[in-house]
């Protein structure tokens, strides 16, 4: 469990701000998105698979 502690003199907008900040690094977030429901292993692959379609016509060829 991730946890950001106050500092003195620190307001809580900032706190809050480096507490995201921490679980987004972290990828706590995308994986509570990814447990809301259930996915299908073939689902998986298919997400998987055009991800690494996307990445591949990203890439600078030479």
């Amino acid at each position: 469990m991730s946890e950001v502690k106050i500092r003195k003199g620190e307001s809580v907008d900032k706190a809050l701000r480096r507490l995201k900040k921490k679980l987004d690094k972290e990828g706590i977030m995308r994986e509570i998105r990814a447990h809301r429901h259930f996915e299908k292993p073939s689902e998986k692959k298919r997400r998987k698979a055009a991800r690494a379609r996307i990445r591949a016509l990203q890439t600078p060829r030479y």
